[in-house]
């Protein structure tokens, strides 16, 4: 095919595939956003408990998962911010930066995206895993694996502790995102935003993952943990201790966030001088510019089709 031909032949395809629908683009990019994040950070555990820590250990686990959120925001960042997380959209919405309608949009792709790479994972994995479980699931135990896929608390570890610690987790999480995200701070360049984010992921499992295994994304748990549940591990995967611990990474990030966003908010967010806020745009970086009043969308480079919510 010459490349005349070929220019006219991807040009043809692509405007039959683009979507238009800015509601089911945003659904898709959260999707695979939040798909790259799980299968990673998933996936470099299964490689190092496999293999019996011969292909893995507590921080190639990390760093990979720091790495993981990296591009998994380079992959949705330019469509909706890159949130991944249902704690942070829900957070986004409560401070008016993302619209409330976008909100069911997000968590679709978000837990769709999650619930996709758990079953590819374990496909992936499959004879790794009839060779280190010989075909009995278990979740815990010498030959338990679930945990590869969802997170359970240490044995030590009671109920109050476990929701502080997601609490305390996601609150950090949401100090850390709005500060790298807010243009009227330090405001860094879009293409290290990813990166930061990573940096601080890897930094939060290195500092609080012995408790509950840092799981600060709902996502990221519920969705896996249906899906074990479903492939051979049983409804173990929930009733774990009279079922008193399935629903802290449930909730608990939830909780988090919203606590990390007003203590940001209150010690840094709302102090800003009006003559020290920054006015290029190209910082917004897919969270929203605050203006005045309304919805509006708007095309900038590279983060397209942001929602920008306009409060005076």
């Amino acid at each position: 095919m010459s490349e005349g031909r070929y220019a006219r032949f991807s040009a043809l395809v692509g405007s039959r595939l683009k979507i238009r629908n800015i509601l089911t683009r945003y659904a898709l990019a959260e999707c695979l956003g939040t798909f790259l994040l799980v299968i990673f950070c998933d996936g470099c555990a299964a490689q190092s408990v496999l293999t019996k820590h011969a292909f893995g250990n507590i921080m190639t686990i990390h760093i990979a998962s720091g790495i993981a959120l990296a591009m998994a925001v380079y992959a949705a960042g330019g469509v909706t911010g890159g949130h991944v997380n249902p704690s942070i959209t829900l957070t986004m919405c409560i401070l008016g930066r993302t619209p409330w309608r976008h909100l069911p949009v997000y968590w679709l792709g978000q837990y769709t995206g999650s619930f996709l790479a758990a079953v590819v994972l374990y496909g992936e994995y499959y004879d790794a895993l009839n060779a280190y479980d010989g075909g009995v699931r278990a979740v815990f135990g010498i030959n338990g694996t679930a945990g590869l896929w969802t997170t359970f608390p240490a044995e030590f570890v009671s109920v109050g502790n476990g929701f502080l610690d997601q609490i305390v987790c996601t609150a950090l999480l949401l100090m850390c995102v709005l500060s790298i995200f807010d243009p009227k701070n330090m405001n860094p360049s879009n293409g290290l935003i990813p990166i930061a984010l990573g940096a601080m992921f890897t930094t939060l499992g290195m500092s609080f993952g012995v408790n509950f295994g840092y799981a600060v994304n709902p996502a990221r748990d519920l969705a896996p943990r249906v899906f074990v549940a479903i492939a051979g591990w049983g409804t173990e995967v929930f009733s774990f201790r009279n079922y008193s611990y399935f629903w802290i990474p449930l909730l608990g990030p939830h909780v988090g966030a919203i606590i990390g966003a007003a203590i940001y908010q209150l010690f840094v967010g709302l102090h800003f001088p009006d003559s020290e806020k920054k006015t290029d745009e190209s910082a917004i970086n897919g969270i929203c510019k605050i203006i005045q009043y309304d919805i509006i969308e708007f095309h900038i480079s590279p983060f397209k089709h942001v929602g920008v919510t306009v409060i005076q």
